[in-house]
């Protein structure tokens, strides 16, 4: 999936290497992230960056439009860059990683009646299963 450029913040707020690097970590991620994945991928390269500058520089990020919010259907908040287009979820059951997938299987077209009266907007699916490391290492 082409991930957008990591996002600059424009809400008047000044450009700080913490923000940069959250940006970065949900950037190069392969489909959205917890905020406690942000914080420890984080970590690597800002060693003592605390979890509220985190949640902080997340709320910002929102607010500019550059991420958002993917919530799974367990209610799992996670975080991914805004402007990756029509995408769907894996989640795998052993490692719960969530991965982006580029491909869409579901076939119903905006504005198609289902059901009885129900108009399509739009739609999101989150696919379970085992992803390709852990069906390895079974």
């Amino acid at each position: 999936m082409n991930h957008p450029k990591t996002p600059r913040v424009s809400l008047g707020q000044r450009k700080t290497r913490q923000r940069d690097e959250i940006s970065e970590v949900i950037r190069s991620a392969q489909g959205p992230l917890t905020v406690q994945e942000i914080y420890e991928r984080t970590q690597q390269s800002v060693p003592g960056l605390g979890i509220a500058t985190v949640y902080r520089t997340l709320n910002l990020l929102q607010e500019a439009e550059q991420i958002q919010t993917v919530i799974l259907p367990t209610g799992e908040t996670r975080y991914e860059m805004s402007g990756l287009g029509h995408h769907h979820h894996f989640h795998c059951r052993s490692c719960n990683e969530v991965y982006d997938l580029d491909d869409c299987p579901v076939t119903v077209q905006t504005g198609a009646a289902v059901g009885e009266g129900f108009v399509v907007e739009t739609h999101e699916l989150t696919l379970y299963g085992l992803c390709p490391e852990c069906i390895e290492a079974a």
